[in-house]
């Protein structure tokens, strides 16, 4: 399928079957993939440090519920 040119933009090229404008530089493509994979990656580590934080916060919990337990016996 032939694309024609955006005039001023090297990098842009216009789809004559729907008339959409797409970049066309493989190099600006990549590099944006990768960017996104980054950031991609970043959040899944900030969600795992939350999960483990829930986690050990829920534990902090239970461990103060044993210990008062034991020291003034069940309720």
């Amino acid at each position: 399928m032939e694309k024609y040119t955006v005039d001023g933009h090297s990098d842009l090229a216009r789809d004559p079957e729907n008339g959409s404008i797409v970049n066309v530089n493989k190099t600006e493509y990549n590099q944006y993939l990768a960017r996104r994979e980054v950031k991609s990656e970043k959040n899944q580590k900030v969600q795992n440090i939350e999960d483990e934080l829930t986690n050990m916060k829920g534990d902090i919990d239970e461990i103060k519920l044993l210990l008062k337990e034991l020291l003034n016996g069940p309720r």
